[in-house]
């Protein structure tokens, strides 16, 4: 698939577009005012279509759906290649793309408030496609013959700058590159002046990114975190979150994904403050409400980083617990709500799950009970080949390093069936100095009955092993690590003491 036409050309990179043929030497300027679409008037959509040579066969419109594509109607052309692409219901304005019966796109067209108008296009020729009867499309059509225009001159004064042999060419140069740049930037700008509410307007607001600003100086000091400041502050100008529109375009969300890379802190309450700010501005917006509150739990159900799923924990306690669990299927409800009681219980910084397990001696030995600066637990199955390999390594810190800073290992057996191999494995490897334990069938049964929840649930436990790292007072400090990543911790941390 080719990259998207409006994409390329907003960049002012040399490409075509829909007009019916190449611009040649022209230098159009803005025109008047054109009159943007109607918010009232046909209802529904009727979109002739007419592409050469096909015949007899089906044709499909599809459209951008955030990172992806879908298709999202069919028209069948005729014997004289003739087709309508027709429904009762308006499509949601946007990028959308003629696709071919052999799955390939063709070219691409604006969808913008008024849809009855026709389109005529050949497969051979897939950037003269001429649309008719669009006033979003004549004011791209208009644009995009300007910006390829500018686009190759500033192409060929850029080449030529870098080439240049001496002081006064570069001056000449760059002060022409300088005025090229800034038509085609004031160009857009008109646009977006002249036609705010037209979907070209959008689309121009959703691309642009705001340009570092110099770094001022304040009282004699530079402010070098100035111009990050800005950026930041400014990312999101003139965009609507609950535009549904934006969805229909291949640039909001990686430009969404680059603001939380590059300008919003990994740390759990800075994401939960972004978070809610879009979420809430959203809320109006039809599909793109739901698609950006999938997304995030998606993201940070099973996160990136240790820790942030703390922000899955207030989506579900502020979002789905209050009734959004609605926009989600019968099996998506479920897992969604079985996920964040596994994580409400086992946020870093909160008090580990009470635990009172019974040791190889029948004797019950609480989790709260072990006096020690640092609680490693560690829950793992006997029969496990990853645990096979990763107790004996945890206990070779233990003995050799952590003993002697006063570190604890309480270790859960998560099968109480497996007790003789559970035993047999303690032996053969020595793991002495630990904790070991395990939940009998009678204190399971008894959990059951109270309805109690176990321990699995509170601990997060769907994969073995599974370690977690507690403070002296059984605060958790840390979860899901390798043993590496939790001896850094316990040096930094007993180091900083």
């Amino acid at each position: 698939m080719k990259y998207c036409f409006l994409w390329l050309a907003c960049m002012a990179l040399s490409l075509t577009a829909f007009s019916q043929q190449k611009s040649a030497t022209s230098k159009p300027k803005p025109k008047a005012p054109l009159k943007t679409s109607p918010k009232t008037g046909s209802t529904g959509r009727n979109i002739s279509i007419t592409l050469t040579p096909l015949k007899n066969c089906k044709v499909y419109l599809g459209s951008y759906m955030g990172t992806g594509r879908t298709l999202v109607d069919s028209a069948m052309l005729n014997d004289k290649s003739q087709g309508v692409f027709k429904g009762d219901k308006k499509l949601t304005g946007g990028i959308y793309f003629v696709v071919s019966p052999q799955m390939t796109i063709q070219f691409e067209v604006l969808m913008d408030n008024v849809q009855q108008f026709s389109i005529v296009g050949d497969t051979s020729l897939k950037d003269q496609a001429v649309i008719r009867g669009s006033v979003d499309n004549d004011l791209f059509k208009s644009y995009t013959g300007f910006s390829v225009e500018k686009g190759q001159l500033i192409q060929q004064l850029s080449n030529a700058y870098k080439t240049a042999t001496n002081k006064a060419d570069s001056i000449r140069l760059l002060a022409a590159l300088t005025k090229a740049d800034k038509e085609l930037q004031d160009y857009r700008a008109n646009i977006m002046k002249q036609h705010p509410n037209s979907l070209l307007a959008m689309l121009f607001n959703t691309m642009k990114r705001p340009e570092l600003p110099p770094v001022p100086v304040v009282n004699g000091k530079a402010d070098s975190a100035y111009p990050y400041r800005y950026v930041k502050d400014h990312f999101w100008d003139d965009v609507l979150f609950s535009d549904d529109r934006l969805l229909r375009t291949p640039f909001f969300e990686p430009k969404l994904d680059d603001y939380f890379k590059y300008y919003v802190s990994p740390e759990p309450d800075s994401l939960i403050e972004e978070v809610k700010y879009i979420l809430l501005s959203a809320r109006t917006g039809k599909e793109i409400y739901p698609y950006l509150l999938t997304k995030f739990t998606n993201k940070y159900m099973n996160p990136e980083f240790m820790g942030q799923d703390k922000v899955f924990v207030y989506l579900f306690e502020n979002f789905y617990a209050k009734g959004d669990t609605t926009i989600l299927n019968a099996s998506s409800r479920k897992t969604v709500i079985e996920r964040a009681y596994s994580l409400m219980a086992n946020q870093l910084g909160k008090p580990a799950p009470v635990l009172n397990l019974t040791d190889t001696t029948g004797k019950i030995v609480p989790l709260h009970s072990i006096n020690a600066a640092f609680t490693v637990v560690a829950f793992w199955d006997p029969n496990c080949g990853h645990c096979k390999d990763e107790m004996p390594r945890l206990d070779s810190f233990y003995r050799h390093k952590w003993k002697n800073m006063n570190v604890a290992i309480y270790g859960v057996n998560i099968y109480e069936n497996e007790l003789p191999a559970w035993k047999k494995f303690i032996s053969d490897n020595k793991l002495s100095g630990w904790t070991h334990t395990y939940q009998t069938k009678a204190a399971r049964d008894a959990e059951e009955k109270a309805g109690a929840p176990n321990y699995r649930q509170l601990y997060d436990i769907f994969k073995t092993p599974t370690l977690y790292l507690l403070d002296k007072d059984k605060r958790i400090i840390a979860k899901q690590l390798s043993i590496e990543q939790f001896d850094d911790l316990i040096m930094t941390k007993s180091k900083n003491k």
